[in-house]
């Protein structure tokens, strides 16, 4: 069972965890251990709410197939256990981020005395230019 929150947690079931050899360099372990996991969630079979679902499909995440599947691989750790647990820990996080509610962004105009002050610096500025013009003999 992984918690994802206070009301919500995912059912063992509904994640497909299997072991695979990690790639890149580490030796004799790498070569004969499987040590590796490959997750795979699938978003629209799962026993998530609905705004869970939507939230999760509506993301542009390079680890969610187009068929609303999560497919996270774990190899930075020696064991498998812990690869396993960095796995879910990832997915856990995947979700509690796509079910954020951003804060509505409230647009803001410039105050009378600022857009004063920016127009006097700017002919303050020109003034400055104009002077270093050619010295008349």
């Amino acid at each position: 069972m992984l918690t994802i929150s206070n009301t919500v947690s995912l059912p063992e079931g509904d994640i497909e965890i299997s072991q695979i050899r990690a790639q890149g360099a580490g030796g004799q372990n790498v070569n004969k251990v499987a040590s590796a996991v490959h997750l795979r969630f699938d978003i629209a079979n799962s026993s998530l709410p609905a705004f869970h679902k939507e939230r999760l499909l509506a993301l542009r995440d390079s680890r969610i197939t187009k068929e609303g599947v999560v497919i996270i691989k774990a190899q930075s750790h020696r064991t498998l256990e812990l690869n396993r647990e960095d796995a879910l820990a990832r997915l856990k996080t995947l979700i509690q981020d796509a079910v954020k509610l951003q804060k509505a962004r409230r647009p803001t105009k410039p105050t009378k005395a600022s857009q004063r002050r920016r127009v006097d610096k700017k002919t303050r500025k020109g003034h400055t230019k104009a002077l270093r013009g050619k010295v008349k003999a």
